[in-house]
């Protein structure tokens, strides 16, 4: 229960109306360990048509409570954002996905470096994706 409220007022305070499927899908993608796909959420995710769903995602994309990551999968995957993130290019972070399990990680502990990229060149987004096997596949 105190978890849910948390969720409401973390909604709250980044602008966006607590609904049930909005606190849900929050809730799903803050307890998860790795990043999920759309997919994956349906699947997670009780009555949720995916109309609501890619809302909602696109809504808390925008708000900053979450971000994206294309992994090499050809499916782009969710994760939560760290309190404080402002998803900008100092707090982007490195990302590992498992060729074994197919699951994506988060490194929020390993910031990608800087680089200097000519200045008539403006990046929109920056990615780095670790492939490998993790440590639970081992």
């Amino acid at each position: 229960m105190i978890f849910k409220v948390m969720i409401e007022q973390k909604l709250k305070d980044n602008d966006v109306k607590p609904t049930a499927v909005r606190i849900n899908v929050l809730s799903v993608l803050m307890e998860s360990a790795t990043a999920l796909s759309a997919k994956e959420l349906e699947n997670r995710l009780e009555l949720v048509d995916k109309v609501t769903l890619y809302r909602t995602l696109k809504t808390f994309e925008d708000k900053k409570l979450i971000h994206t990551i294309q992994d090499g999968t050809n499916e782009l995957k969710y994760a939560s954002c760290e309190e404080g993130c402002e998803c900008a290019p100092q707090d982007q972070h490195v990302h590992f996905h498992c060729q074994k399990c197919d699951e994506t990680y988060c490194f929020t502990e390993a910031h990608i470096p800087s680089v200097n990229i000519p200045k008539n060149f403006t990046p929109s987004s920056v990615s780095m994706v670790f492939q490998g096997i993790c440590e639970n596949c081992q």
